[in-house]
């Protein structure tokens, strides 16, 4: 169908481009085709080396980073990051952090820089979380110790007026049992003398009627202490002292019962006060812990200079293994009277009495349970400045330190 000079172009049966044009000088059709098996062959196979080439690159590339790259660069120190994490909920301290040398100088690097920053700060915040709630403790522990203070004080202040009057009283009953007593003893005493041949049982009344004469005549002298009829000293007092006296006294009037005693006070440990009444202080702290104990026990006698409210204070602490003190009477044990052994040893007015010596020195007692068991009384006492101060400037300091504490409380 082609004209003359008209070039058609076709595809044979195989289907390969084939050309065809007539020739009007030779009458008859010319074409010519391209048959490119072979080179379409050699194309394709270099299409597919290449493409293996390529394979090949991406592997070894891959095997690269897997053997050598990832490992040091990903692997580790993802692993270090997660052992420093397990250590911290281990609560490890000495592993939870990572060590600078180990971490890399790219992005995760960059995080575990950061991290340990945070597990460092958060280490700071705890270490002054402990120690704020240590202050804590320590504020509760002596507000604790300030309200029981102040309590003492409203309880003091509630009871001035009846104990004004209860002194007076006191005063006036010691006086007049001191005359009657004196001639009691008296006969008894010379009844005991004549009465040599007397047979035992008589004998044995007029033992007891001596030993209950002199249990009325200690008595009377309580009822005298607690009046407040003799004015304290200001004198330098070793505490030592005063609690070997005053344990002198009670086991001489206690041999019968097996008291073990320890004492932990420093012979250096000097208080402000008159000697005498300091002993009876602790002659009756003494007396009623030996009392309560009711048998073999222990009690401990320790003492230590502490600073408190910018004073100096002699803090001495008796402690008994005894029962402790009943709840329903801890509050008003140092009234008058106020004890659980009227129908035995105790008057109800050695602790009456060792709290007035006390305050009259500018000091305070305390008396609370311990924590095995027990009562526990503390006595604080102004101390001794020096050997040179004179009696005026020692009762000030006296009655200063007792303002301070009426302060603080």
């Amino acid at each position: 169908t082609a004209t003359r000079g008209e070039l058609v172009v076709r595809r044979t049966a195989d289907g390969w481009p084939e050309v065809v044009v007539f020739a009007p000088d030779r009458g008859a059709f010319l074409s010519a085709s391209v048959n490119a098996t072979g080179p379409e062959r050699a194309v394709n196979r270099l299409y597919a080396l290449l493409t293996l080439s390529l394979l090949g690159v991406y592997a070894l590339v891959a095997l690269t980073l897997e053997l050598l790259v990832l490992p040091r660069q990903v692997y580790d120190p993802l692993a270090r990051l997660l052992r420093a994490d397990l250590a911290v909920q281990r609560g490890d301290r000495e592993h939870e952090l990572i060590d600078p040398r180990l971490m890399p100088g790219d992005e995760l690097g960059q995080i575990m820089r950061s991290r340990n920053a945070s597990i460092e700060k958060l280490r700071e915040q705890e270490r002054r979380l402990g120690e704020a709630l240590a202050r804590i403790e320590d504020a509760a522990s002596e507000l604790k110790r300030k309200n029981h203070l102040l309590e003492t004080a409203r309880r003091n202040l509630a009871d001035q007026d009846r104990l004004v009057s209860l002194g007076m009283l006191s005063a006036g009953l010691a006086h007049e049992l001191n005359t009657p007593l004196a001639v009691l003893r008296g006969s008894v005493e010379q009844m005991l003398e004549s009465s040599e041949r007397a047979d035992a049982r008589n004998r044995g009344r007029l033992e007891l009627m001596q030993r209950v004469v002199s249990r009325l005549e200690r008595l009377s002298e309580s009822l005298l202490d607690f009046a407040r009829v003799r004015p304290p000293s200001t004198d330098a007092v070793r505490v030592l002292d005063v609690i070997n006296e005053a344990w002198t006294l009670v086991s001489l009037d206690r041999d019968a019962r097996p008291i073990q005693l320890g004492i932990s006070i420093a012979e250096d440990l000097v208080a402000c006060g008159d000697a005498d009444r300091l002993t009876q202080v602790f002659v009756n702290l003494l007396r009623n812990a030996v009392d309560a104990m009711d048998g073999p026990g222990r009690v401990v006698i320790s003492g230590e200079r502490t600073e408190r409210e910018d004073a100096e204070w002699i803090s001495v602490t008796v402690e008994d293994s005894g029962p402790g003190i009943p709840t329903e009477i801890i509050e008003r044990l140092f009234e008058p009277f106020a004890t659980t052994r009227l129908d035995s040893h105790g008057t109800g007015l050695g602790l009456a009495v060792a709290e007035g010596i006390v305050k009259e020195h500018g000091g305070t007692i305390l008396a609370r349970n311990g924590p095995r068991g027990g009562a526990v009384f503390e006595v604080m006492l102004p101390a001794h400045e020096s050997e040179g101060a004179d009696a005026d400037s020692a009762m000030i300091h006296s009655e200063a330190a007792s303002e301070d504490i009426d302060d603080a409380a």
